[in-house]
C-alpha cells in the first residue's frame, strides 16, 4: 500500500490516495483546486464512507495527515489543506491572522460542490481554522473534529513564547512535534521558522466571536499526556455547538495522532457512518 499526494503550486488542498501496486508522480489538478495524485495500482481511498478534510498544526503541512490518510484507506477520502509559506507555497507569505486564513480555506472549501458528506478536523491550531471555516461555509460540515486544542474561548497564548526565536523555538520543542536536529539544521530552520512565527501571531491574535457556534456535531480527541491541552480544557469544545458533543482520549502527547493514527481512523470513520444513517 502506497499513500501518494501530488503538490501543484499554489493548490490549498491535498488528496492523498492510497493505492496498491506501483505508482507514479504525475498529478493532475481539478476545477476546484484538488491535487490528485495519479497511480497505476488500483485506486482504494476513493471515500466511500465521506470525505475528511485535514487542516495542520502552526507550523505543520498537509504531509503531517499522511498517516491517517494510509489508516483510512478506501474507508473515507481525505483531503488535506497546505496553508502558504510551507514546502512547496514555500516563497508565499504565511498568512499570520486566524480568521483570514480561514477565510481564504473556506473559499476554497466551497468549490467542493458534490454531495459528499464532508467533516473537519483540526489538529492543533487546526482546530481553530476548521472551526472559523465551518463558520462560514455555506453548507456545514458533517461533524468537526477538533484534536490536542483548547476550545475558541479557552485559547491563551503566552507573549513570551514570541519574544525571540529562542523562545518560539523551545515552545516548539516542548510539544514534540519538531526535533532539535531540524531547528539546528540551518536550511531547514530557514524554511519553517517563518510559517511557525507567523502561526504562533495568528494564535495570539485570535479572538473568537462571542457564543459562536458550529451548526454540527463536535468531536473532541485528545492526547493522555498533552502538555498544553488538558482532558478539561479540551471538553469546552462543547459550548461551541449547536449539535451533539463527544469526546475521545488516546494514549500519547500533542501529537498523540501519528502513532494512533489507526485509531484516529477507526473514530472518524464510525462517526461517518453514524452521520449517513442520521444518527448525530
Amino acid at each position: 500500500m502506497t499513500i501518494t499526494g501530488a503538490p501543484d503550486r499554489g493548490v490549498w488542498l491535498r488528496q492523498f490516495t492510497t493505492t496498491i501496486g506501483t505508482t507514479t508522480a504525475a498529478g493532475t489538478t481539478t476545477a476546484a483546486g484538488i491535487a490528485t495524485a495519479a497511480g497505476t495500482g488500483v485506486a482504494t481511498g476513493v471515500g466511500a464512507g465521506g470525505r475528511v478534510v485535514c487542516f495542520p498544526h502552526a507550523g505543520g503541512s498537509a504531509a503531517f495527515f499522511r498517516p491517517l490518510a494510509r489508516s483510512l484507506g478506501g474507508r473515507a477520502e481525505l483531503l488535506a489543506v497546505q496553508y502558504p509559506g510551507r514546502l512547496d507555497r514555500f516563497d508565499e507569505p504565511a498568512v499570520s491572522d486566524l480568521r483570514e486564513l480561514a477565510r481564504q480555506v473556506a473559499a476554497q472549501l466551497a468549490a467542493l460542490d458534490d454531495a459528499t458528506p464532508t467533516a473537519y478536523l483540526g489538529h492543533s491550531m487546526g482546530a481553530l481554522v476548521a472551526f472559523e471555516a465551518a463558520l462560514l461555509a455555506p453548507t456545514a460540515p458533517v461533524r468537526l473534529f477538533a484534536s490536542a486544542a483548547r476550545a475558541p474561548a479557552a485559547i491563551r497564548i503566552d507573549p513570551a513564547i514570541l519574544v525571540d526565536d529562542r523562545s518560539l523555538e523551545e515552545e516548539v520543542l516542548a510539544l514534540g512535534g519538531t526535533s532539535r536536529a531540524v531547528l539546528d539544521n540551518t536550511d531547514l530552520r530557514r524554511m519553517i521558522f517563518p510559517a511557525i512565527r507567523a502561526d504562533y501571531e495568528a494564535l495570539r491574535g485570535y479572538v473568537p466571536i462571542p457564543g459562536a457556534r458550529v451548526d454540527c456535531p463536535i468531536t473532541v480527541l485528545t492526547g493522555t499526556a498533552d502538555p498544553r491541552v488538558s482532558v478539561g480544557e479540551a471538553r469546552r469544545w462543547r459550548n461551541h455547538t449547536a449539535g451533539g458533543f463527544e469526546s475521545r482520549v488516546f494514549t500519547g502527547g500533542h501529537f498523540y495522532l501519528v502513532p494512533r493514527a489507526r485509531e484516529v481512523a477507526d473514530v472518524v470513520v464510525a462517526a461517518l457512518h453514524r452521520q449517513a444513517h442520521g444518527d448525530r
